[in-house]
């Protein structure tokens, strides 16, 4: 199983310690399971013009294919102006409307204050839905105060990082064995 890690920012520290916490809880739970982390800060992305992924270059090039060509996404995001990042924003423009179809998305949100917990349910699972992901509905809402020293701090929010992991791998499962077979009931 391939699964992505996407860190959805190229400032702050918060998402990424966060997203670490998922990569480590998957690999450890999951060994079997191909995981690439892409924190978006690492990268030199071109912004979206139109053309089709397989078009752009270099980090953009490889953003890109590697994301299409995962199975599954955890996306961490944090939350900004009570909005996601243009640098998030940017990657869903970057990939065709159908990237996310037969695919299983979960999420990750770091905010400042609760006040911005539907930053997820307003503005990003419309965005995967319309992308065609197959959603994580549950995800996991992470505030300043679960921090402390690039670590996190709230054995809750460790806990439902463990959940989010395990709900993604069975959905990816569970729907890879839907899809075979339905595949299957076709002779050729």
């Amino acid at each position: 199983m391939k699964v992505v890690g996407l860190s959805g920012s190229k400032v702050g520290s918060k998402t990424r310690t966060a997203m670490n916490y998922t990569v480590e809880a998957l690999t450890k739970k999951y060994p079997d399971a191909e995981v690439t982390l892409i924190d978006l800060a690492e990268y030199e992305v071109q912004f979206s013009d139109g053309r089709n992924y397989k078009e752009y270059e270099g980090d953009t090039k490889y953003i890109t294919q590697t994301i299409m060509e995962a199975e599954a996404i955890i996306i961490g995001t944090p939350v900004f102006q009570a909005s996601i990042p243009a640098t998030l924003k940017n990657i869903f423009d970057l990939l065709p409307v159908n990237a996310f179809r037969d695919k299983v998305v979960s999420m990750l949100v770091t905010a400042g204050t609760p006040k911005h917990y539907l930053i997820a349910e307003q503005q990003l699972k419309p965005i995967l839905a319309y992308m065609k992901a197959q959603i994580v509905q549950t995800y996991v809402f992470i505030e300043e105060k679960d921090f402390h020293r690039k670590e996190i701090v709230n054995d809750d929010v460790l806990f439902r990082i463990d959940r989010l992991v395990e709900d993604t791998v069975l959905l990816t499962e569970t729907y890879t064995e839907i899809r075979k077979k339905r595949e299957e009931k076709y002779d050729f």
